[in-house]
């Protein structure tokens, strides 16, 4: 079975995927003119919008559902993952591919605001609902939807609730079966609550979360300050093979600092849409510059401050790809958070695993919670493209069936060994990014149009809170939620 899953991986995320991701990022950053450059302060002032209805979230509430999924194990076990496999360089190429990747974002939030839908009272969006009405392929629609059921609801909780499950276990020695029902009790109180409970959840953990996390990263650099100018050296030389001790494997280096920094940043992979779609906004082009700077947080400030912190302390192997280790300095010490754990315990003895155990907690708890909200939304589109005809409580039945398989998902990963959950997280990850980064290029320049139109508004003077947005004029075609609400 195992070798099964690891042959799965390696065709999916061939270098093919790692080009795709690459490509795609540079594309959309051109066709934008680097619009993540450009409009940084925009993105600043649309970041604390207050916009918000029964119907929908504000964009603020979005942006942290959205962190939630993108901020998460990746963030502390996957950068270790990367430097034990590709060596300091492949950080290099997780800034890389997150500043590209940043285009990527803009592009499939706007598009999930584009053509996104009101459902029982609420919006629901993302890549499953634009690919059907913008590219008009009802089954390419269906498809991602049931290939994302599977990735959220079976592959990509067990990362998360498996990097709890052994952090917890290291820190405080809590056996793995307490912390998986300790797990499944408190989200079951937040998913049978819907978006709203999860979006306000969301809002309150992850600005707190992230800001404890970076301060404590700031405090490691900042007394190991002599240090950082041979990091930042090690960093840069190692990613293009300049530095001789990792030459051999600049191979590894650049596809898996690629394939970590899509998998925390997720731009391009098509889950963040699913909380943009769910935004209250008068323009989709403003979801899309919140979700832009959200990969920005992720990556180089989350992601950074967790590779400062294990190279700065020297805490951290790199295998030779052949079974033994270019460096080893942590003998018999599995890859994962144990090398974040052993950073902060270089700076603070006996703290570290505590520290990093809780925030890994908080990271990787709310990203279920996001990974339950596209679940969600998946299976709600799903239930009305397929289903729909039948009368009766189809839906309301199979939501909790989901809630409750979700559940179970997360206690079968704290059970699972690392290895073996990361490479079914990296199967889901990989091939909803395959369906999704096709989707959105072929509907670039809806993405495009909705860009232009909204810096024209601005730049005739327009505050930001008068901006509006009309598919008819810009003739983008089965957007039928912003007709409807124009005429209303």
């Amino acid at each position: 079975m195992e070798s099964i899953v690891n042959w799965l991986n390696s065709v999916i995320w061939s270098s093919a995927l790692v080009y795709l991701c690459l490509g795609a990022g540079l594309y959309f950053s051109l066709r934008t003119r680097f619009s993540q450059l450009r409009n940084i302060k925009e993105m600043g002032s649309l970041l604390l919008n207050g916009e918000k209805s029964e119907q929908g979230i504000s964009s603020f509430q979005a942006l942290c559902t959205s962190l939630a999924g993108r901020i998460g194990t990746g963030n502390i076990a996957g950068v270790a993952t990367a430097i034990a496999v590709g060596g300091p360089g492949a950080i290099f190429w997780m800034w890389v591919i997150a500043f590209l990747g940043a285009g990527s974002a803009f592009a499939e939030s706007t598009l999930s605001q584009v053509y996104k839908e009101e459902y029982e009272g609420q919006y629901r969006g993302g890549p499953a609902y634009y690919i059907e009405k913008g590219l008009g392929v009802k089954w390419y629609g269906i498809l991602f939807a049931i290939i994302t059921l599977i990735a959220v609801g079976l592959f990509l909780p067990g990362v998360q609730s498996n990097s709890i499950a052994s952090g917890i276990n290291n820190a405080f020695n809590i056996s793995k079966n307490i912390v998986a029902i300790i797990l499944i009790l408190i989200l079951a109180l937040i998913i049978f609550g819907g978006i709203k409970r999860i979006s306000t959840t969301a809002e309150m953990i992850v600005p707190f979360m992230g800001l404890a996390y970076i301060i404590m990263a700031v405090i490691i650099i900042v007394v190991n300050i002599d240090q950082l100018p041979a990091v930042i050296i090690s960093i840069f030389k190692a990613a293009f093979g300049g530095e001789e001790l990792f030459a051999g494997i600049l191979g590894s280096t650049i596809a898996i600092g690629v394939k970590r920094g899509v998998y925390s940043n997720e731009a391009g992979q098509g889950t963040g849409p699913h909380a943009s779609g769910a935004a209250e906004v008068s323009h989709p082009a403003k979801q899309g510059l919140v979700q832009a700077f959200s990969v920005y947080i992720d990556t180089l400030f989350v992601c950074s401050a967790t590779a400062f912190m294990i190279l700065i302390t020297g805490t951290y192997n790199v295998e030779n790809g052949a079974g033994g280790y270019i460096i080893e300095n942590l003998p018999g010490v599995e890859i994962g958070p144990m090398y974040t754990q052993a950073a902060v315990n270089n700076f603070l003895p006996g703290f570290g695993s505590a520290f990093v155990a809780i925030a890994l907690f908080f990271f990787a708890f709310t990203t279920i919670m996001a990974y339950y909200y596209i679940a969600e939304v998946n299976l709600v589109y799903l239930n009305k493209k397929i289903f729909s005809k039948r009368k009766g409580n189809g839906a309301k039945i199979a939501i909790n069936v989901l809630r409750i398989f979700m559940l179970f998902s997360v206690w079968n990963g704290c059970m699972k060994t690392a290895s073996l959950a990361w490479t079914l997280g990296d199967i889901g990850v990989g091939a909803m990014a395959w369906l999704n980064i096709i989707a959105i290029l072929l509907l670039s320049n809806t993405a495009i149009k909705c860009l232009k139109d909204y810096e024209q508004q601005r730049k005739s003077g327009i505050p930001r809170e008068k901006i509006t947005f009309d598919p008819v004029k810009l003739g983008i075609k089965n957007a039928d939620f912003w007709i409807k609400d124009k005429e209303n």
